[in-house]
């Protein structure tokens, strides 16, 4: 499955970055893969929406998503991501707070996909 790809809805190019059901180990390629693609595009040209349905977490796991957002601040022209629940809220608050960014949450894909072709 390929977990770090375009896709098209609603004519809107949007990367997807596919973290769902993702053990800790299994993340860090995936941001490897998303910082090179993302740091490809102008600035302030992509929508990114992020799925953590069911991705496991640690603290230096936290650590890095901090950083990679905070990498992806000046590509990223609107963000939104699926799956914040349970604990994973406050790593998205504390993610939120240090990378100054405006991340907006959904409860679907959908929802999600649509707010983005929006933007």
């Amino acid at each position: 499955m390929e977990r770090v790809t375009f896709i098209q809805h609603k004519g809107a190019e949007i990367l997807f970055l596919d973290f769902s059901g993702c053990k800790t180990a299994e993340v860090h390629p995936v941001i490897e893969k998303a910082t090179a693609v993302i740091a490809s595009r102008p600035e302030k040209s992509l929508l990114t929406l992020v799925n953590v349905t069911d991705m496991r977490f640690d603290d230096a796991l936290t650590r890095r998503m901090k950083a990679f957002t905070v990498h992806n601040k000046p590509y990223v022209r609107a963000s939104a991501v699926v799956g914040v629940t349970g604990i994973k809220k406050i790593m998205f608050q504390a993610i939120l707070h240090f990378s100054k960014r405006k991340l907006h949450a959904f409860d679907t894909l959908d929802q999600a996909k649509d707010w983005l072709a929006t933007n």
